[in-house]
């Protein structure tokens, strides 16, 4: 014995992303999606797909790099986790997909600002912490700023200080969280970054460089906002 009528719910997914300067392509059960009556898209990418959901049924979501037909990641929506999906957002640079929605501080004249994600945490560490603590110093070893929880999802609170050089690197400090460990090795994980007056949106990444592995911080988000 079958049921003769499949259970259905209205589905929703509330989709803010941007890309820069690839142009992508959203496609909804193969389906290309239409945004303000174009199926590709750069910049600002905002819309909202509405639709019926069966039980049972899979309905897959699933974004492109128009120009090399690339997809770049998939989503699989289904009657029991359609809540999971109900805001999806997505940040596209070369070389790096963020899921996670970005918008830029307001950070005062004669302020530096300063936000971090670190979506790669332990691809090359080896570590199996979700978050780290970052300590934001001068070159002369002053703390500028103290960050309890660096993790992979989503960006951090802004911490703002008074500029007191635009030019002059500053470096960031990677502990383990609530303790003042490396957050893996033994030595001191330490990364050199650019400021510049306003705000600036690093994303974190492990790298590997000469045989052992290390953390840069050379994608400032706040260059495409």
């Amino acid at each position: 014995m079958e049921k003769y009528d499949t259970a259905q719910k209205p589905g929703e997914i509330n989709i803010r992303g941007y890309s820069k300067p690839d142009v992508l392509q959203l496609r909804f059960n193969g389906e290309p999606v239409a945004i303000n009556g174009k199926t590709s898209y750069t910049n600002k990418i905002e819309t909202q797909l509405q639709f019926v959901l069966d039980e049972g049924e899979t309905n897959k979501l699933a974004i492109y790099n128009n120009e090399t037909g690339t997809e770049i990641t998939q989503y699989t929506i289904t009657y029991t986790n359609a809540e999971d999906f109900k805001n999806l957002y997505f940040f596209n640079l070369p070389g790096i997909f963020l899921q996670t929605y970005v918008v830029k501080p307001q950070v005062n004249l004669g302020k530096v600002g300063f936000e971090f994600i670190f979506p790669n945490l332990g691809e090359f560490s080896g570590s199996s912490l979700t978050n780290v603590k970052g300590v934001l110093k001068r070159e002369n070893g002053v703390v500028l700023a103290e960050f309890d929880n660096i993790g992979k999802d989503n960006f951090t609170p802004v911490k703002i200080y008074s500029s007191f050089s635009p030019s002059a690197p500053v470096y960031l400090e990677l502990y383990k969280p609530g303790t003042t460990e490396p957050y893996a090795g033994s030595g001191i994980v330490k990364v050199t970054l650019k400021q510049h007056t306003g705000a600036n949106l690093i994303v974190l990444q492990e790298k590997q460089e000469n045989g052992a592995w290390i953390v840069k911080g050379d994608i400032d988000v706040s260059e495409y906002l």
